[in-house]
């Protein structure tokens, strides 16, 4: 915790130039809102670890350490097309209360939300270590397949769990498809978790537990070990003293958590642009280590060490920030630009908006999606086109330019299942397509209805009432067939003679591999051949 005696005033004072929101103060407690790009946030622990840098409470610190453990966790091949990866770790000595189990508690679930997608991505098990018998084995096993889960006192099969509990039916959906649910459980045949729904009631955590086992299920292995870097740190910072597994894959083998730093530059020119600032690279150095991030200067460079905690740090404009943290955003001086021009809306930014309101006054509700996608979406929302790769993305969901609106649209539906019926929804945005080595940007706009009958009539309705509307003119549709629609139920937009879109009933299998339980029909036209560009 805190390093020396700091008063309340002084907290309420400090905490929002680390990049924190205070919600809410009393005499007893500060209500603090944090940016779920820093989970290390989600308790107590990481602030107090921020705050003794911030005010030169503490002025050097160590890497973190692990010990090499004894506990193996095999990987059966069974699990590879349901939920692939799982890495652990082991903290050991650690001293629970009601308090810090409250706040562990609060750092899962919070990791679950934020990177761990609804669990759909990373899942999080936190167990009674001393309960285990090691070797522990993760694998796939039959929905009948019998176990107490948490909070409950009888063996119910995995089936019924996602059924007559409440959050085996929150969490289903992420496991409803396949034929077999994966499980965790040692040697003598204990169940640790049936993840990403629900943990074994054998290891319930308690006030008297010492040593903890922590499980990370994921389908995207690096977004899996960022998890665990977190868990891992925060229990150190608690107290514990934290061990490595091995965990054996059919195809290699990991030693997990890796806790070890990782450098990034940034160039003393650009940030100190970017800030507005003359800060010398010594300057810059003294930042950096208010922030928590040892660096040092390197030519026009100031390298920094990341702990492995540090997860939000993937470019260097974040070190950038970290340097404005670290220097005090209160120092610095509000300045007027150098242009005395007047500045007026883009003539095309107006003619979309004409568009949006037109889309708005139809009852449709607009959504706004990243330009980056992940490739498994597009291949799930049957688009094949020629993709533009990020170099060396650091996500899953954020890997090519997305060379068509409707994934997205069609993502947003399934994301909102469990919302009130008909859904009627429209996005206005940017599409990337290569064509003979050349990159073309194109605005779109798409639009889908979703209710128990969504059919072509329908969203052909919304579609003219659009164009009509919106530019005064009138499309036709011709028969066609593409994805991702039904055959026979889909057609081309045609104006002034010429293909400007598509339009249709999504194919089934689009729908069963998006997880929705309606019927969608949607279109998407570009809309050069309707506004300037």
């Amino acid at each position: 915790m805190l390093k020396g005696q700091v008063s309340k005033k002084k907290l309420e004072e400090t905490i929002p130039y680390l990049g924190l929101d205070l919600e809410e103060v009393t005499e007893d407690y500060l209500r603090i809102e944090y940016n779920p790009n820093r989970p290390d946030f989600a308790t107590d622990y990481g602030i107090a670890k921020a705050l003794n840098s911030f005010l030169e409470l503490q002025t050097a610190w160590k890497d973190y350490n692990v010990s090499k453990g004894k506990i193996i966790v095999k990987v059966d091949k069974s699990v590879q097309s349901i939920r692939p990866f799982i890495v652990a770790a082991v903290a050991r000595n650690i001293k629970l209360d009601d308090e810090s189990i409250r706040q562990i508690i609060a750092l899962q679930e919070d990791l679950h939300n934020g990177i761990g997608r609804m669990r759909k991505k990373v899942s999080i098990g936190i167990h009674n270590l001393d309960v285990l018998k090691p070797p522990l084995e993760y694998l796939a096993v039959e929905p009948t397949f019998l176990f107490v889960p948490l909070n409950e006192t009888k063996s119910m099969s995995m089936q019924d769990i996602l059924t007559s509990t409440s959050t085996g039916r929150e969490y289903a959906h992420l496991v409803n498809q396949f034929s077999k649910y994966p499980l965790l459980r040692d040697s003598a045949g204990g169940v640790l978790s049936f993840p990403p729904i629900i943990n074994g009631e054998l290891t319930r955590l308690s006030s008297s537990t010492k040593n903890l086992f922590i499980d990370i299920t994921a389908t995207d292995l690096k977004t899996a070990e960022n998890a665990l870097a977190v868990v891992a740190t925060t229990l150190s910072d608690a107290g514990a003293l934290i061990e490595s597994v091995k965990v054996p894959y059919p195809d290699q083998s990991l030693i997990t958590p890796d806790l070890s730093a990782r450098q990034e530059a940034v160039d003393v020119e650009y940030a100190n642009r970017l800030l507005g600032l003359q800060l010398t690279k010594e300057e810059m150095v003294k930042s950096l280590r208010k922030a928590r991030l040892q660096s040092k200067a390197d030519s026009n460079k100031i390298v920094a060490k990341v702990p492995g905690y540090r997860i939000d740090i993937i470019h260097p404009v974040d070190l950038v920030e970290e340097i404005a943290l670290g220097y005090g955003i209160f120092r610095m001086e509000l300045s007027f630009p150098a242009s005395k021009a007047v500045g007026k809306y883009n003539p095309l930014q107006v003619e979309l908006s004409r568009v949006r309101e037109t889309a708005m006054g139809l009852g449709m509700l607009e959504v706004v999606n990243f330009s980056l996608v992940g490739e498994d979406l597009l291949k799930n929302a049957g688009i094949d086109a020629q993709l533009i790769r990020v170099d060396k993305s650091k996500s899953a969901e954020h890997e090519v330019l997305k060379p068509s609106m409707l994934p997205t649209i069609l993502l947003t539906l399934s994301k909102n299942i469990h919302e009130e019926y008909p859904q009627k929804i429209f996005e206005i945005g940017k599409v990337f397509i290569k064509k003979e080595g050349v990159i073309i940007e194109e605005y779109r706009v798409a639009g889908a209805v979703s209710h128990s009958s969504a059919n072509f009539t329908e969203i052909h309705s919304y579609l003219s009432a659009l164009v009509r509307q919106a530019f005064g003119v009138q499309i036709l549709t011709k028969a066609a067939e593409m994805p991702p629609f039904i055959e026979g139920r889909t057609a081309e937009i045609v104006y002034n003679g010429k293909r400007c879109g598509s339009i249709g009933e999504v194919h089934p299998e689009v729908l069963q591999n998006l997880g929705m339980r309606n019927p969608i029909a949607a279109f998407e036209m570009k809309l050069s051949s309707f506004v300037s560009s």
